[in-house]
C-alpha cells in the first residue's frame, strides 16, 4: 500500500547551494514577483473598475476569483509542461499570458472582456511563473535546502504587493485604470525578449538532489522509516497526506483571500485615503518576506508543527484586529493587523511545498505537486468570490471576516488530526 511506502530520497550527500544556484533563486524570484505581484495589484483596481462599470462587488471580484480559478486548475498541466518542456517554455508562456492579458484589459467594455484577460490569461500567466515551476526548479539546485529556497520564492509575493501595489494605484491617479493596466502590460511583453535570451539549458541542468537523511529530517515523521516508490498521481491521491495537503491549501487560501482582494476597499471605507490604504496594504509585503524566513527558521528550531501552529496563531490574532479596525480606525490596530496577518500570508507556503515535493519525488512530482496546488487556486476563487457575495448581501464587512476566521482555522486542523502532519 502507498501508505506503508517510504517517503525518503536515496542515500545522496547534501549540496551545497552555488553563486549560480542563487541566481537561478533570483531568477525565481522575480518571475514570481511579477506574477503573484500583478495578481496583488487587483484590490486597488477593484473601487475604480466597479465605479466606472457600475457594477456590484461580487461581479468585479469575480474576475480575480476566476484568475486564482485557472491558476489553480491549470497546474498539474503547467507542472507536466515542465517535466516534459522544461522551464524555458513554462516561464516564456507564462510571461506572454501575463502581458498580454493585462495589456489588453485596458480595453475591456464588458465583464466577460475582464474576465478573459484579467481572469482567463493573467490566471494561466501566474501558474506558468508561480509556485510549481519554481520549486521544481529550485529542487534541482537546493536539494535538502529546497524549505529555505521556497521560503525566498514565497516571499516574492509580499515584494510585489510592496511594490506593484502602491505603484498602481499612481498609476490610476495619473493615468486612470485602463491606461495604468496597458503601461504595465506593455512593460511584462517588453520582459518576455530578454527573459527567452537567457542560459535556459544551464538553467534547467539538475546539480543536486535532497540526500536521503536531509528529506527524512525535513518532511517524514519518525514512524517514517519505509522504501523508495516510483509515485503515480493515481497512487498519491491513494495517500492520506495528499489530502491533507490539499485540503491545507483549500481552506487557508479561503480565508487569506476572502480578506486580502477586499482589503484595500476596506481600507478606503474605514476612512483611510486611498493611496494610504493602498501603501498600507503594500507595507505587508516587507513583514510578509519577514514572516516567510521567520517560519522557515522556526521550523529547525521547534519542528514543523509547532512553527505552522504558531503562524495560523498569528493569522487569527491579525483579522481579529482588521475586524476591530472598523470600530476603532487607528494606526496601532492597522499596524497589528499588517505585522500579524501580512507575515503570515504565506508562511506555511514553503513548508507545504517542500513535504510534497520530497514526499511524492520521481518523474511524476510536477503533475502530482501541481493537482494539489489545485486546492490553492481553487481556495483563493471560492474566497474572494463568496467574500464578495457575502458583503453585497450584508453590506457589512462582519460576515465576510467571520467567514475568513472559521475557514483559516480549517486550515490548521489537518495539523492537529493527520498523523503525518501532526508528528
Amino acid at each position: 500500500m502507498a501508505a506503508e511506502q517510504s517517503f525518503a530520497h536515496p542515500d545522496i550527500t547534501p549540496f551545497k547551494p552555488t553563486r549560480a544556484a542563487w541566481a537561478v533563486l533570483g531568477l525565481c524570484f522575480a518571475l514570481a514577483l511579477l506574477g503573484r505581484g500583478m495578481a496583488e495589484t487587483f484590490p486597488v483596481f477593484l473601487l475604480p473598475i466597479s465605479n466606472d462599470f457600475g457594477w456590484a462587488r461580487a461581479d468585479v471580484i469575480s474576475i480575480y476569483a476566476l484568475a486564482s480559478l485557472s491558476m489553480g486548475l491549470s497546474s498539474p498541466f503547467v507542472g507536466r509542461l515542465f517535466d516534459f518542456s522544461g522551464p524555458r517554455a513554462v516561464y516564456g508562456l507564462g510571461l506572454l499570458l501575463l502581458g498580454a492579458g493585462v495589456s489588453l484589459a485596458a480595453f475591456a467594455n464588458t465583464l466577460w472582456q475582464l474576465q478573459a484577460c484579467m481572469g482567463i490569461a493573467v490566471g494561466l500567466g501566474m501558474a506558468c511563473l508561480g509556485n510549481v515551476p519554481s520549486s521544481l526548479l529550485l529542487g534541482r539546485w537546493f536539494g535538502n535546502r529546497l524549505p529555505t529556497a521556497m521560503a525566498i520564492v514565497y516571499s516574492a509575493n509580499g515584494a510585489g504587493v510592496l511594490t506593484l501595489v502602491p505603484l498602481s494605484q499612481v498609476l490610476i491617479d495619473h493615468f486612470e485604470w485602463r491606461n495604468s493596466y496597458h503601461l504595465l502590460g506593455s512593460v511584462l511583453l517588453f520582459l518576455l525578449i530578454p527573459l527567452l535570451l537567457l542560459p535556459w539549458r544551464r538553467i534547467a541542468k539538475q546539480t543536486a538532489r535532497v540526500s536521503g537523511e536531509a528529506a527524512v529530517k525535513a518532511v517524514a515523521t519518525p514512524a517514517t522509516t519505509i522504501n523508495e516508490i516510483e509515485w503515480t498521481l493515481l497512487s498519491a491521491m491513494r495517500h492520506h497526506a495528499f489530502w491533507a495537503l490539499f485540503s491545507t491549501f483549500f481552506f487557508t487560501a479561503i480565508g487569506v483571500y476572502t480578506i486580502g482582494v477586499q482589503v484595500v476597499a476596506y481600507l478606503i471605507e474605514s476612512g483611510f485615503p486611498p493611496l494610504q490604504a493602498a501603501s498600507a496594504w503594500g507595507l505587508s509585503g516587507v513583514v510578509l518576506v519577514i514572516g516567510m524566513l521567520t517560519v522557515s527558521w522556526l521550523d529547525t528550531l521547534i519542528g514543523r508543527r509547532r512553527a505552522i501552529l504558531f503562524s495560523y496563531g498569528l493569522t487569527t490574532l491579525g483579522i481579529v484586529c482588521l475586524w476591530l479596525l472598523s470600530r476603532f480606525p487607528n494606526l496601532w490596530l492597522l499596524g497589528g493587523f499588517l505585522v500579524c496577518f501580512g507575515s503570515t500570508i504565506g508562511s506555511r507556503g514553503p513548508l507545504i511545498t517542500a513535504a510534497a515535493i520530497n514526499i511524492f519525488h520521481g518523474k511524476r512530482v510536477g503533475t502530482i505537486f501541481g493537482t494539489i496546488s489545485i486546492g490553492s487556486g481553487l481556495g483563493s476563487a471560492l474566497g474572494a468570490l463568496v467574500g464578495g457575495l457575502i458583503h453585497d448581501w450584508s453590506h457589512s464587512y462582519d460576515l465576510v471576516i467571520a467567514f475568513a476566521l472559521v475557514n483559516v482555522l480549517l486550515g490548521m486542523i489537518p495539523f492537529l488530526t493527520v498523523r503525518a502532519l501532526r508528528e
